[in-house]
């Protein structure tokens, strides 16, 4: 493995996907952009570029997945969007999926605390939500615990 981390965080909705980036050292995920969903096909093609343009080797995607960790149809629309992304993917890079329960909430909590409602975080909300879930995987690669000191 190579000490450099290129990996790409995705928050999958029908309407729009929040797409984050981690740092060249995995330390940290940052907002990169959201793209329209309505359109699965286009959505696929434009995540694609940017996994080609910044030489992505690490897609790591939230699974929305019940409190007791169960799969609801929710799950299925995501997977689905990754079977229709696949082969739009590069040869090679591996896609990781994360438990995302909560991470909008969390996401938004962290955008109240800087001084934004859910109003005018409309159009940034996806994008926060896709660091969080990032930045849990980048935790996880990194052997980090929860606060509580339980595992992610």
């Amino acid at each position: 493995m190579s000490d450099w981390v290129r990996a790409l965080g995705i928050d999958y909705g029908t309407a729009r996907i929040g797409v984050s980036v981690s740092d060249d050292l995995g330390f940290l995920a940052h907002p990169l952009e959201t793209v329209p969903g309505g359109d699965s096909e286009k959505a696929a093609a434009r995540i694609a570029e940017l996994v080609r343009l910044r030489r992505i080797e690490d897609l790591v995607i939230g699974l929305p997945l019940h409190r007791n960790g169960e799969e609801g149809a929710a799950v299925g629309r995501v997977r689905a969007f990754v079977v229709l992304l696949r082969p739009h993917l590069p040869e090679g890079i591996t896609i990781h999926e994360v438990d995302e329960h909560r991470t909008t909430v969390s996401a938004m909590e962290k955008l109240h605390a800087a001084g934004r409602n859910a109003k005018n975080s409309k159009g940034i909300i996806d994008m926060a939500a896709a660091v969080e879930i990032l930045q849990i995987w980048l935790d996880q690669r990194a052997g980090e615990t929860t606060p509580l000191g339980e595992p992610f």
